[in-house]
């Protein structure tokens, strides 16, 4: 089973949020491209797999999407994605003032 967590925030920009949890969990993040998704920060370790993303994304005609169309006014995200529960994860993401969890699927 895979746990997926999304965090959002619009207090802090995707940089702000990389040097914040970068302190908080003492992970080291790098700079990706997706024809999709745009840039994005991703960082792998013992909390599994942890991105941070703007919630617009590259659409088409030049317009952006969102990313989560379920939250259109939250400006970044951080996704969360754990082969089992990660309780000391969530915690110190909930210690991150600005950031709020936003929801969770497991698969």
């Amino acid at each position: 089973m895979t746990d997926y967590d999304i965090y959002g925030t619009n207090s802090h920009t995707v940089g702000e949020l990389v040097r914040l949890v970068t302190t908080h969990l003492d992970v080291v993040f790098t700079e990706r491209e997706s024809d999709y998704r745009g840039a994005y920060q991703l960082a792998q370790g013992a909390y599994g797999r942890i991105e941070i993303q703007p919630n617009a994304i590259p659409g088409d005609g030049g317009q952006d999407d969102r990313y989560t169309p379920e939250h259109p006014t939250v400006r970044v995200l951080l996704l969360t994605e754990t082969s089992t529960p990660e309780p000391t994860l969530h915690a110190r993401l909930s210690a991150i003032d600005g950031l709020e969890h936003l929801g969770r699927e497991s698969l």
